[in-house]
């Protein structure tokens, strides 16, 4: 499904150049589920970011499905990060003024949609993330782990073939975290999703496909489980 070529990251900084980055060479097979581990400012997150098309590489390449991810500019590559890839972060990013539907259907609103039609997928989305009964509630409402569900059903609105996740049980307690990953592990199936998992959990690693160790910005290990 995606495959990275040499790829590097730098930031330009006071002091020079920063390197994040170095020389990346990936390959991910659909289905797949893959933790991606390593210290804080290993560039985890850096290469979660452009494996989604959220930021640019400063150079090498990444092949989506065969598609090169960065010929694509502009509204061209909204439209397919909106379609392909489901995006699930650490701090939810929920609109605090809507309501769980609503946030859940606003993917599909931004594509134009209608909101008779993103009702029905929003609504039969939250019950199968355990929120049936809480379509309503807006962010502030809900707890940690629900709002993280209703983040998670955003994400999957658009039936995208890859999940990424940044750190989505760092915020959470043991047993959530537990929660949640399991929810997580269940949709990979029922969605036929390819799943990559930045943590710091190891637990949660140990239970991936694979385990990607990132080491100041280099690929350390790539270990099947």
């Amino acid at each position: 499904m995606i495959q990275i070529s040499a790829l590097n990251k730098s930031f330009a900084t006071v002091n020079g150049q920063l390197q994040v980055l170095q020389d990346i060479n990936l390959h991910i097979q659909a289905g797949q589920r893959i933790a991606v581990v390593g210290s804080s400012g290993a560039g985890k997150t850096t290469l979660m970011h452009i494996m989604g098309g959220l930021d640019r590489p400063s150079s090498g390449e990444v092949f989506f499905e065969g598609k090169n991810l960065f010929t694509l500019k502009g509204a061209e590559l909204d439209a397919f990060r909106n379609r392909a890839i489901g995006f699930v972060f650490q701090f939810h990013q929920l609109l605090p003024e809507f309501t769980a539907l609503e946030n859940v259907m606003m993917p599909l609103l931004i594509a134009g949609h209608s909101r008779a039609k993103a009702r029905g997928p929003a609504t039969e989305l939250l019950a199968e993330v355990g929120l049936g009964k809480r379509l309503e509630h807006k962010p502030g409402a809900l707890s940690g782990g629900e709002q993280q569900r209703v983040a998670i059903a955003r994400a999957l609105i658009q039936k995208p073939r890859l999940l990424l996740a940044d750190e989505p049980t760092g915020n959470l307690d043991q047993r959530t975290s537990e929660e949640i990953f399991t929810l997580l592990d269940k949709l990979h199936c029922s969605h036929n999703l390819t799943m990559v998992i930045v943590t710091h959990n190891d637990k949660i690693a140990a239970q991936m496909d694979r385990v990607l160790r990132i080491v100041d910005g280099r690929v350390a290990a790539d270990d099947l489980n």
